[in-house]
């Protein structure tokens, strides 16, 4: 990691750690909320559950493309431009929602929201290795990151819903992540960035890029993000529907099963950046991978009247493994490939967050009745618990982050 403390001013260092966090906070605003606005897609334009979904795989899809051919404008271009024009597209986009209203047109914008959203992840994924002193640091920085991405995505869908039971189009949310934008987008062209010192024998091109899909460490963690994440959709996708058939003393639990998930998510970063700190981070994934993959164990061995416990409580255990496999894996390589490898991470983020839960849904139909998509999923997590338990005994990835913490870039 590169050392910033005579590169940059502190003020300038907090004010980018600000505009990383609300970046990651407006996008959740809009990629979490999408639960909330389909079923009034499905109510205005008459779409069966297949056309709705739609608004949650086109994002996700241009996301990916996005992160992979993209990512490696952020060491290309520079973190800050490269920032800069994704706020920009993303708040263009936003503002367009107002001007049209048909289903096709929503998802066109979609996929320029998409891309907007590859170029200034990969843009802030790969300036908090130029502003963090270690790879711990990276790690705590990444934690506090997603506890503000954890925000957004309670704040986004109560917007929604506020909106929705005012009277109000829900495209108003989009509205709002624009203006937001906006202003992140002039705060960050004001901002001085570290200067990051690029090395002549490493190319910095799309082909270079994708060699790093290659990279047994880039495969590796990308791996367990792409199970981590198939694990996490699972609940915001199609917990909701799986407790339809909850009968129980805890209704209400029920009702607000996916809002105490997010809630939970959301703290437990917070509070995950602080154990971090205290304890090995292969320790802590391992346990708390374990702990999820119980609760989907749980659910499927009970069903219904245990899941409506589980697997909310399941989001204070996921809270940490995300932002921590990203920041791990993104430290195995040197500065000047941070925006490739974040892109290729991102791409397999967005990737399975697109295809589990439409294999989720295969499953389910094939077998009627959406428990069994939780058969799956629970696959999902007894594999990255495996992984976890292989990392904690071997710990593959040591001395790729010791190398990049001790060379001077």
């Amino acid at each position: 990691m590169q050392q910033t403390g005579s590169s940059v001013e502190h003020a300038s260092l907090v004010r980018i750690k600000w505009l990383t966090y609300m970046m990651f906070f407006v996008f959740a605003m809009t990629s979490d909320a999408v639960g909330v606005i389909i079923p009034e897609l499905i109510k205005t334009y008459d779409l069966s559950l297949t056309q709705a979904s739609a608004f949650h795989y086109i994002p996700m899809i241009f996301i990916a493309i996005s992160g992979l051919f993209l990512g490696y404008l952020a060491d290309k271009l520079g973190r800050k431009i490269t920032i800069v024009i994704g706020l920009c597209l993303f708040s263009i986009a936003c503002f367009l929602f107002a001007l049209g209203s048909s289903f096709l047109y929503f998802l066109c914008l979609l996929a320029v929201v998409g891309l907007a959203i590859g170029l200034f992840k990969t843009g802030a994924l790969a300036l908090i290795g130029d502003i963090s002193q270690s790879s711990k640091d990276h790690t705590v920085t990444m934690n506090n990151v997603e506890g503000f991405f954890g925000v957004g995505a309670i704040v986004g869908p109560a917007i929604v819903s506020y909106l929705l039971t005012s009277g109000v189009s829900w495209t108003y949310l989009y509205f709002a992540a624009g203006a937001l934008c906006v202003l992140l987008c002039l705060s960050a062209w004001k901002t001085e960035y570290p200067v990051k010192q690029k090395q002549a024998h490493e190319p910095i091109s799309l082909k270079a890029s994708l060699k790093l899909m290659k990279d047994p460490y880039a495969a590796g963690f990308s791996l367990a993000i792409g199970l981590y994440v198939a694990t996490e959709v699972a609940i915001y996708v199609w917990m909701p529907t799986l407790l339809l058939d909850y009968e129980g003393s805890f209704v209400w639990l029920a009702t607000y099963a996916l809002t105490i998930f997010f809630v939970l998510r959301a703290g437990g970063r917070f509070f995950g950046a602080w154990m971090l700190k205290h304890f090995r981070w292969q320790h802590v994934i391992f346990w708390f991978s374990l702990a999820v993959f119980l609760c989907y164990l749980g659910t499927a061995i009970y069903g219904v009247k245990a899941a409506v416990i589980l697997l909310p409580l399941s989001g204070l255990f996921m809270s940490i493994i995300y932002p921590t496999l990203n920041s791990k894996g993104i430290s195995c390589f040197s500065l000047s490939k941070h925006g490739a490898v974040a892109g290729v991470l991102l791409f397999f983020t967005a990737f399975s967050a697109a295809v589990a839960p439409l294999l989720m849904g295969i499953v389910s139909d094939a077998f009627g009745h959406v428990s069994y998509g939780f058969y799956l999923a629970t696959g999902f997590a007894a594999i990255l618990a495996f992984l976890a338990a292989y990392n904690l005994i071997f710990d593959p990835s040591k001395e790729a982050i010791l190398k990049q913490e001790t060379d001077t870039l």
